[in-house]
């Protein structure tokens, strides 16, 4: 019998939140430096890696890449934070009522169940880790869905079915076949030994943020993860480095060449706290006519600074073509918005999320191409780079970048980048979300959980306490029905269509002038007058909203995605209409997207994780345009299990599979979920 449940008690973590917006500006100018080249990396394709079936004879059950997240307190694994934030506390919101009727009218096309906890752990023969958030990348074109989390990732039709070759036969976990609906793991993807080997113990690096972009003017796609080196231990080495996978054709099922970015050493802040090596976090991608942009927040491995946000500027017909070598420029924001701070006389670039834009027709050709970035600067980053200390944790303003001259990415590099901050509504960090039962102790419902609690369950070798299955020592047994993350205040994903930028943020709202609630702030920004064109909020009673994403047609008809949660809904996936007429319209869960129950994942949990627990959500969520359709995904939770059913034969008289919580029955799954948690991802489709 397999038992997941023993692990080391340490993990990986990032966190997000955000808030609102006004019109003033002020702009800054800076001419870059020279370019530089980066080589081809080698090519692969969508299909597993070699891998030691994980069973019985492991010699680990270790659950988490080993890493601890020091803004919420001390665990078993000293070391530096992957996936940071430094704004920890809540901010000051505003007030809202619900939107008006859009004139965007998303019609319901179809929807499925993307990638899901269970794929995510048991692909490539069970060698992966238990992960939360998914960080959800999704892009669409030319008949294909691709989505890609945190640590798989799947290509579907247009009918959500996968195109890969199904694995099911190849891919045996403790001695049977796992369906994991073909998805193919990240490590193999970009060429890199299994997360961990569990038969031997060593671990390979770490993969994280993976983003995607399906670009119709070249017809290629665009995969780009973080991937960070480990020693066979797993102990981070501190280099780190952005692995770009461009598709050699249309085809996302076919060959891919693979491109790498050091970021090991980028962020310049001069002060000796604040110095690298540097890890470059929380990557994000966007294109123009003719540059590849990925963004990154630069955060120094020793101490709680931060360098600044990144901008990696590719050619991207190079890219395409997969030429030896493409020409890069590499800009670093510290300092360039026109701000005093504790900085100095400017703020720091935080989160300069770069747009996207549909078709092969919306981008902006003037000045040479433009790309535009927008972001936020009411976290600590933004204000406190240096000392890493709190800071407002609210704003009234948004930065708009402009990145001009792109064309000359093809020969001769020379970028600019200026700004302007734009005044807006207020807006700060949102509380955490409510589910249905948060703060009460854990149920049946939430098996984990209940797990932890449970002193009386007689076990199949004779012990009583499901405890045993999951921690060591014995804990309180005073687990709780978590509240999930809600986000910081860092800019989530932009798009410029129809002659505008887009985008939205998380945001504390009071929708019922009671406690502050997770809400959403969006933007609808005129960039080329450099004016705001429309914002406002999207909020409710009773209810929390989180991770928005939004995507636009050429004709300037949207949609936004993002994660409904409520005093009585359980962690949905919702969506709203927005144009630039009327803003953004009623909500609504989406066709299929309604939780079947609370999260219970590992990362909400004293007992896994120490006091006080932070239950990861989202990271992000996507959204593409895929002619006159736009695909949506978001986190949710698809699938209830109930306590019988999670702890199969590991309970006395019980049946089942040979996996702990997998709720895959006498068949061995596929099961709905693991022993460690039950998040899922929606996609689908509507028409605006």
């Amino acid at each position: 019998m397999t038992l997941t449940g023993r692990f080391y008690r340490a993990l990986t973590v990032r966190l997000v939140r955000t808030l609102g917006l006004c019109a003033a500006a002020v702009l800054f100018v800076s001419s870059l430096a020279s370019a530089q080249q980066i080589p081809l990396a080698g090519t692969t394709t969508l299909q597993t890696g070699d891998f030691i079936s994980s069973g019985d004879s492991d010699v680990t059950q270790a659950e988490y890449p080993g890493q601890v997240d020091t803004d919420q307190g001390p665990g078993p694994f000293p070391g530096s934070i992957v996936n940071r934030s430094l704004s920890v506390g809540s901010g000051k919101g505003a007030s809202v009522n619900s939107g008006k009727k859009a004139k965007s009218n998303p019609q319901f096309n179809l929807g499925f169940e993307g990638l899901n906890f269970y794929q995510q752990r048991y692909s490539r023969g069970g060698n992966q880790f238990s992960v939360e958030p998914p960080d959800q990348g999704m892009c669409a074109g030319n008949g294909f869905v691709l989505e890609a989390v945190n640590d798989v990732l799947n290509v579907f039709n247009t009918s959500g079915q996968s195109v890969l070759p199904d694995n099911t036969s190849t891919n045996i976990v403790s001695g049977f076949p796992r369906n994991v609906n073909h998805a193919v793991d990240l490590n193999s993807f970009y060429g890199y030994p299994p997360a961990i080997n569990r038969s031997t113990g060593v671990r390979g690096p770490f993969v994280t943020d993976p983003s995607c972009l399906y670009d119709a003017a070249t017809q290629r796609w665009f995969v780009v993860v973080l991937t960070l080196d480990t020693l066979p231990n797993g102990a981070f080495t501190h280099v780190n480095h952005l692995d770009i996978a461009v598709s050699q054709t249309a085809d996302p099922t076919g060959s891919w060449n693979i491109y790498k970015i050091d970021a090991t050493n980028d962020g310049s802040n001069p002060s000796p706290s604040n110095a690298c090596p540097c890890l470059g976090d929380y990557p994000h991608i966007g294109a123009d006519a003719y540059g590849f942009y990925i963004t990154t927040n630069s955060y120094p491995w020793a101490g709680d600074g931060f360098d600044g946000a990144q901008i990696y500027a590719l050619d991207k017909a190079q890219l395409a073509a997969g030429t030896a070598s493409v020409n890069k420029q590499h800009i670093d924001t510290f300092g360039l918005v026109n701000v005093p701070s504790d900085a100095g006389s400017t703020q720091p670039g935080f989160t300069v999320w770069p747009a996207q834009s549909p078709g092969t027709y919306s981008f902006n050709l003037n000045s040479g191409g433009t790309e535009y970035f927008l972001s936020s600067n009411a976290a600590d980053e933004a204000n406190n780079p240096v000392s890493g200390s709190a800071g407002p944790r609210t704003s009234k303003q948004l930065v708009v970048w402009a990145l001009v001259n792109s064309s000359s990415l093809d020969t001769a590099p020379a970028l600019n980048v200026s700004n302007r901050v734009l005044s807006v509504n207020q807006y700060g960090v949102p509380p955490k979300q409510q589910q249905p039962g948060s703060g009460t102790l854990a149920t049946t419902a939430t098996p984990q959980g209940y797990c932890i609690n449970d002193t009386t369950t007689l076990l199949f070798n004779g012990a009583t306490g499901c405890w045993r299955l999951l921690v060591f020592p014995e804990p309180a047994h005073n687990e709780v029905i978590s509240r999930p993350d809600a986000n910081d205040t860092r800019m989530q994903e932009v798009m410029y269509a129809n002659g505008k930028l887009w985008g939205a943020l998380d945001t504390a709202l009071n929708p019922d002038s009671g406690a502050q609630r997770a809400g959403i702030a969006w933007y609808i920004v005129s960039p080329s007058s450099g004016k705001l064109a429309m914002q406002g909020y999207l909020g409710a009673s009773g209810y929390d909203f989180t991770y928005p994403a939004i995507g636009v047609t050429p004709s300037g008809r949207g949609v936004m995605a993002f994660t409904a949660t409520g005093d009585i809904t359980n962690p949905s996936a919702a969506f709203a209409p927005i144009d630039a007429i009327v803003g953004v319209g009623p909500w609504n869960v989406i066709n299929g997207g309604a939780g079947a129950v609370q999260d219970d994942g590992f990362t909400s949990y004293k007992a896994q994780v120490g006091n006080p627990p932070r239950t990861r959500w989202g990271d992000y969520g996507a959204a593409a345009v895929d002619g006159n359709s736009i695909w949506i995904a978001s986190e949710y939770i698809a699938n209830a299990c109930n306590y019988t059913n999670w702890g199969g034969p590991f309970f006395a008289g019980g049946s089942g599979d040979n996996l702990l919580g997998t709720c895959g029955g006498a068949s061995h799954g596929p099961g709905v979920r693991t022993a460690l948690g039950n998040w899922s991802t929606r996609i689908s489709r509507l028409t605006p």
